[in-house]
């Protein structure tokens, strides 16, 4: 991984100081490039662990199209719970409704108790990732679901230059409980090889896009497995690509480690369907990681 190594060197050095929405402060750069080349190995952080459990429940999640954080909770993975809790407590305010707690919020959502936000379910984030890419809405065909879309393209067409699934629905970003920071991914097929390039228009290169790159070349050998391809690359295009200020201690701390071999990524070859797949279709062999770098949270 030394390719996401090179990056936290380069915002370091190069990064402009700059404000963002959560009053933390950044050093930000402009447009960066990696690329993994999926024979290799598995392109899992070496230099810190990273929350595997999460990045594969979180993909089962967008593609079975869900938007509730309930898979989530009832599987112990919370990385959306403070964006649910926000985004509930700006519809509380909406409708002049009193908030519950945190606590009670969660217990709410994992147990479907009735809100008395009407249209709303407790742990609703809205039509975020799993909307868009199963449930697009058309007003001609009521919805497109890209993700089968470009399977079917793949499989019949894998030529195509069309091969694209985006999350950046701008009808609806302002209804969103988190606008989509992955926004858009495009598949090539080359020398029986499927490749997947993402633009992502913000990254927390500290917290996230360990995370980000983990799960965008997890659902490449996915979509590779069902149309009888081999994982080609997976190319990750950044557009603010920024560490918090109170991350750079922890930066340092990383940047003084040696990457470790890569891991290897084995699927359940018996699984035909990217949709099929449960977690325990995934093993992951020879990951050796240094321990997790605490670092605070930025919201």
């Amino acid at each position: 991984m030394k390719q996401y190594l090179d990056l936290l060197k380069r915002i370091t050095s190069e990064g402009i100081v700059k404000s963002d929405r959560t009053g933390t402060g950044t050093r930000s750069v402009f447009g960066h490039q990696m690329r993994f080349n999926l024979q290799d190995g598995f392109p899992l952080l070496t230099t810190k662990k990273v929350f595997l459990k999460g990045v594969i429940h979180e993909l089962l999640w967008f593609l079975a199209g869900d938007t509730n954080i309930k898979y989530l909770v009832d599987n112990g993975v919370h990385i959306w719970d403070n964006d649910a809790y926000r985004y509930y407590n700006e519809l509380c305010v909406r409708h002049g409704v009193l908030p519950v707690t945190m606590e009670a919020f969660l217990e709410a959502a994992q147990n479907r108790v009735p809100s008395p936000i009407e249209g709303y379910t407790f742990g609703d984030l809205n039509h975020v990732y799993g909307y868009q890419w199963r449930s697009w809405p058309c007003a001609e065909k009521g919805s497109i679901d890209q993700i089968r879309q470009v399977i079917e393209t793949i499989k019949h067409n894998p030529d195509s230059r069309r091969m694209i699934v985006s999350a950046w629905n701008v009808a609806e970003i302002e209804d969103m409980a988190l606008p989509p920071c992955h926004v858009l991914f495009q598949f090539y097929v080359a020398d029986g090889k499927l490749s997947c390039m993402l633009y992502q228009r913000s990254a927390d290169t500290f917290l996230g896009v360990p995370f980000n790159i983990a799960s965008y070349a997890l659902l490449t050998m996915m979509i590779a497995q069902e149309c009888g391809l081999e994982a080609g690359e997976f190319v990750h295009t950044l557009g603010d690509t920024h560490l918090y200020l109170n991350h750079m201690e922890q930066v340092a701390e990383q940047l003084s480690r040696e990457p470790r071999a890569l891991p290897k990524m084995r699927l359940n070859p018996e699984v035909k369907s990217v949709f099929d797949f449960r977690y325990e279709d995934f093993t992951l062999e020879g990951y050796d990681p240094y321990p997790t770098i605490k670092a605070p949270m930025s919201f």
